[in-house]
């Protein structure tokens, strides 16, 4: 029996609302969902122990963003979707308010693989791998070729242009009080270029690898978590299963680290009879990692505001230097210069600061993750992994913001007195202002630098980080 606080109001609802439940047996929170929770539910049924899946928003509340559709919504897309011949687990029940449970539904529980690193590197699926851009392409296709007016869905689901979905996520990065020139930048460059779009289709919007299920026979078996659907320019999902950080590493293979351009194109155009514009394809991609960029940094506005705060939030946030470095090397590929570590603390301190991080990530990533399993280990080792990010810090991060503060003095014609934070705010509002020429190779020199320099310290092993480095080599 599980000590998840719902467990009892949920073992009522199951019950009496699911017709062969006789009882809820065991209730496991999953590893990862950082903007939804997803459990696992072990009832006793009319044919003995079985499973069901609950999925329910983070804290038992829909998170107001402006890309959320609510789970009463997704769950509503699912069915339409599932009726439409996509790839759907079958929801049985949707929660109310007097349930006592929070927002969520109730669905078939489906065995398969869904972690996008195995999806795109476990042997055992290496058969069906070969296929699987073919295959994605065709349930695009299908999702994409629902009657929108037909179902209702456009009565529930908003229609962006490209230029408005441009200018909603760089709304939301504006509300806080960050500056990250990249994506200002980056929103810039993607309002100049937005593409006329010549259809308005349903748009599931997060279709990528990590948010599929494949088993090792069929490959493809289910699309997950539409919470972010609406009406618009169907390429943005061409281009975000192909957007890096959904490569899992493999940054060779555009299509979720796993297939080719040519073969998610092949599988679309069969069963859509639509002839895909790679260059359209390739703005989405870039807007892909932009909208990515501010998601992330949501995570930290989650964890400051928002209820389940956990330690998975700010270490996602972090990631957000990842997808502005996917930026700089779509947009502005060039020379960079690596900023090396010089540890400036005192190493007569026993321990020293760095002594004391490093046994605490040890201690995480060994004692921690050895004595617990599932979503327990994982969080010890993302705790971890922050660790790492702060031993980063303290080496590497002022020489770098050193460096970062000289050249946007260079940039900007700065005076000796005026502080980092301070210029980026000025460039920043610049870009904003678009009284900058997004051409000038001092400012592409300084975004190129300040991101790369970024990335070392959140995460070097990231294969952006890599990409930026060749494309230094062979510029």
């Amino acid at each position: 029996m599980s000590n998840i606080e719902f467990f009892e109001p949920l073992r009522s609802v199951l019950t009496s609302k699911i017709p062969d439940c006789k009882d809820l047996l065991n209730l496991e929170r999953l590893s990862g969902g950082a903007s939804m929770e997803t459990y696992r539910i072990t009832i006793d049924s009319d044919v003995g122990e079985r499973y069901l899946c609950l999925r329910r928003g983070s804290g038992g509340v829909n998170r107001e963003t402006p890309s959320a559709v609510g789970l009463d919504t997704e769950a509503v897309l699912m069915k339409v979707a599932r009726a439409q011949g996509v790839s759907e687990p079958e929801v049985f029940y949707v929660l109310t308010a007097d349930d006592g449970i929070g927002v969520g539904f109730i669905m078939e529980w489906l065995e398969g693989e869904t972690l996008g690193a195995r999806i795109a590197r476990a042997p055992e699926l290496g058969a069906i791998r070969n296929n699987l851009a073919f295959q994605c392409g065709q349930e695009l296709a299908k999702i994409h070729a629902i009657d929108t007016e037909a179902t209702g869905l456009n009565l529930l689901l908003k229609t962006l242009s490209p230029a408005e979905y441009v200018n909603e996520t760089w709304d939301r990065y504006r509300a806080w009080n960050t500056p990250q020139p990249m994506i200002d930048y980056t929103a810039q460059w993607l309002l100049a270029n937005a593409p006329a779009a010549d259809r308005s289709c349903l748009v599931h919007n997060d279709f990528r690898n990590g948010n599929i299920m494949v088993d090792e026979t069929t490959g493809l078996t289910a699309v997950l978590d539409w919470e972010t659907a609406h009406i618009g320019d169907p390429m943005r999902d061409l281009g975000w299963i192909c957007t890096n950080s959904w490569r899992f590493g493999n940054r060779h293979l555009p299509v979720g680290g796993f297939g080719e351009y040519q073969d998610l194109f092949d599988g679309y155009e069969s069963q859509s009879g639509y002839k895909v514009d790679p260059n359209h394809v390739k703005y989405w991609e870039v807007f892909g990692s932009f909208w990515w960029a501010v998601g992330c940094l949501g995570m930290a506005d989650h964890y400051r505001t928002g209820p389940d705060a956990t330690v998975e939030r700010p270490a996602i946030a972090r990631r957000s230097s990842e997808c502005q470095i996917d930026c700089v090397n779509l947009l502005l590929p060039g020379p960079i210069e690596e900023i090396a570590a010089a540890n400036q603390l005192d190493q007569y301190d026993m321990p020293t600061i760095e002594e004391l991080l490093e046994s605490v990530r040890d201690f995480l990533h060994g004692d921690v993750m050895n004595e617990t399993t599932g979503r327990t280990s994982f969080l010890a080792r993302v705790a971890g992994n922050s660790l790492e990010i702060v031993l980063r810090d303290l080496q590497q991060g002022s020489e770098i913001r050193l460096h970062e503060r000289d050249l946007l003095s260079n940039l900007l014609s700065a005076a000796e007195t005026d502080e980092l934070g301070d210029l980026r705010w000025r460039l920043v509002r610049n870009l904003r202002k678009a009284s900058v020429d997004l051409t000038d190779p001092a400012l592409c020199r300084y975004l190129r630098q300040s991101v790369v320099n970024q990335v070392s310290i959140d995460q070097p092993k990231y294969s952006g980080y890599k990409w930026a480095i060749d494309s230094r080599d062979h510029s």
